[in-house]
Formats: structure tokens, sequence, C-alpha cells
């Protein structure tokens, strides 16, 4: 497995001295090459667990492996491996897209002339050459996003960790950035894709684990789920799933 999870926990301390867990021992795999989707509603843990296994937050109890190497013990090394992506992704607004790109390529050490080569890739891969040179203060959320993943793409990690990567976009933009992640999985890399988007889900994954209240209550295929809920939609598999399928409006 490039990406191990085994009974990954998370509390925080609430204001009285108690605690809060927010993510409660979870654990499961994902394959090289495999998208694996990450699917529960706000609150849920799913960015806390994203967060943990990127190695920007540490956890309270158990351990994240990237392609074998512990993330707590070797944080410098596992977050070379992985590309990471939320939809809140801070830009320089001051930058285009090209400098923000030289920017984080020196930052990685890579050589000059093999890091225009990648921009010259990543700006044709995702459409970009239209607004390449252009401020990112200027641009538009959907031209945003293409340059946060061209960002996390800028070290071809093997892995790439995405936290909504399409919230906000418009249609055009939102299959651009779909079909570029199915490109990138089907050249090897390792995905793990936390969507509200059950059709993103469906359409892209071949498994996926359902999160709810900090806990994986299942995973598996769609098959999988659907024979474990007795239902077909995806929403209706999670709904019965996480116990929550009773109609809101009583009559």
């Amino acid at each position: 497995m490039m990406i191990r999870v085994e009974r990954l926990t998370k509390r925080f301390p609430n204001p009285d001295g108690s605690e809060k867990t927010a993510v409660d021992a979870v654990g499961f795999g994902v394959a090289r090459g495999e998208i694996y989707g990450l699917l529960g509603p706000n609150g849920a843990g799913k960015t806390t667990t994203l967060r943990m296994i990127s190695g920007l937050m540490r956890p309270s109890e158990g351990r994240v492996f990237i392609d074998g190497q512990d993330v707590t013990e070797r944080p410098d090394v596992v977050k070379r491996n992985i590309g990471y992506l939320t939809a809140n992704t801070g830009l320089y607004a001051r930058l285009s897209p090209r400098e923000m790109l030289e920017y984080f390529a020196t930052l990685y050490d890579i050589p000059r002339v093999m890091a225009r080569a990648r921009i010259d890739t990543l700006l044709t891969w995702l459409n970009m050459e239209s607004f390449a040179d252009l401020r990112c203060g200027a641009m538009s959320t959907g031209q945003k996003q293409r340059t946060n993943i061209a960002r996390a793409l800028i070290a071809d990690p093997p892995i790439l960790v995405l936290d909504e990567p399409t919230l906000g976009l418009d249609v055009l933009t939102n299959r651009v950035i779909l079909e570029f992640i199915r490109t990138q999985s089907q050249r090897g890399k390792t995905i793990l894709l936390s969507t509200h988007a059950l059709d993103e889900i469906e359409s892209m994954c071949g498994r996926m684990g359902l999160m709810h209240a900090g806990r994986l209550v299942a995973e598996g295929d769609l098959a999988t789920l659907r024979a474990a809920s007795g239902r077909t939609r995806l929403s209706d598999v999670f709904l019965t799933l996480v116990g929550e399928n009773e109609p809101v409006f009583a009559h």
C-alpha cells in the first residue's frame, strides 16, 4: 500500500478542559495508482484525517505510513512524496502562476532547466497558457484552483491528497480538473480524494470510505457498499450505513 493508516486518532482540547475526538481510530489503505474516495458530511473528520496523513498535523494516536515511511518519524521525507491540495489553499496575489511555480520549484531544489520543462508541461496539461502570466490576485476561482493543482504537482510526487479540489468551480473547470485527476491515476499516481460531490466519488473512485462523526463506518467498492446497505443510490447507501436514513420531517 502506498498509503496505510492505522487507528488514526485526533483529539482537541475544549475550553472546559475536556477533549473532543475529531477522528476516532480510522484505518484504511490506498494502493499505487488507485483513486480512493473519502466521503462524509461537514464535521465528519475528513480534513483532519487528510492533514494528519500529509504530515501537517500530528495525530494523538495511531500511525500513517507513506510508501513504508512513518509520517511522524520521517515528516520531511514523506512530505516530498505528497502533493497536498485543499480548496482553501492560498496563492501569492502579486505573483503569476508561472512565477508561483518557479518559486515552488526552487523550494524543492529542482534544477532550473528541469523546472521550466515541468512548468510548461503543467501549464499545457491544465489548460493554463492563457492566464499563466496573469497576477494570481486577478484570477477567477477556477484559474486559482488550476494553479494550486499545478503547485501540488511541481515536484511530480507519487501521491496526491486532494481535499475538495472542485469546490465552488464552474462545470467546465470542474471537468478539466476531474479529467486531469484521472490522467494522473493512469500515470500511476496514488490519489486520496475527499469531496462532497457524490457523483465524483461514484464515477472516479474504485473504493471509498464513508466517514461519520470521526469514524470510518464503512469501506469498499460501490458494489460492496450497495450490498451492505441494500440501497442503490450512493446518497441512500451513505445515509443507511451511517444510520441517518429516517425521514427528516415526520407526518
